[in-house]
């Protein structure tokens, strides 16, 4: 029809490296709680999961995420919870960890989410960043974890694999 899938339809690469790192690195998430932050598919909420989290919450502001959000959970044997509340103009929910994949892609919108996870990190919740080398990712202020190779899709990204990389704030 001419319409472009819709983003939460992918596992951007963030996120793949997030959810990797996660299920390598289960004692980040084990018994915590979890907010995945801009969702889309569930992939990282998942991961946590599957890598002993408490509880996750999944929050994206499109609010077909929570169809995809909760197919996945059910595909994947795992309970999540969904808000398409935009998480930036209201109260933080009280989470051990934040998961943020793939946030830093357009100028504006990485700026508030970075004041929004600094603001969070600063009130000692652990943030945790997947990135695959975007734009606006900051080069500074980032611990990094690790690196991955990612497969993608063409429609995506300009490269069928990814170096992408997770960091804590």
């Amino acid at each position: 029809m001419g319409v472009a899938p819709p983003y939460w339809a992918f596992a951007w690469a963030g996120g793949q490296a997030l959810a990797r790192w996660l299920l390598d690195n289960p004692h980040e998430v084990a018994g915590r709680t979890v907010l995945d932050f801009a969702t889309g598919s569930g992939l990282v909420g998942i991961a946590a999961m599957k890598a002993g989290a408490a509880s996750v919450l999944c929050a994206d502001v499109d609010p077909f995420c929570r169809a995809a959000v909760a197919l996945n959970a059910e595909a994947n044997g795992v309970a999540l919870f969904f808000t398409d509340d935009d998480l930036l103009d209201a109260p933080r929910p009280a989470v051990d960890v934040i998961c943020a994949g793939d946030v830093c892609y357009e100028a504006p919108m990485t700026a508030r989410v970075l004041d929004w996870l600094a603001t969070a990190n600063n009130d000692g919740v652990r943030v945790l960043i997947g990135d695959p080398g975007r734009t606006y990712f900051p080069k500074t202020g980032l611990t990094f974890l690790a690196e991955y190779q990612v497969p993608t899709t063409r429609e995506l990204e300009d490269f069928a694999i990814k170096r992408t990389s997770v960091w804590a704030l």
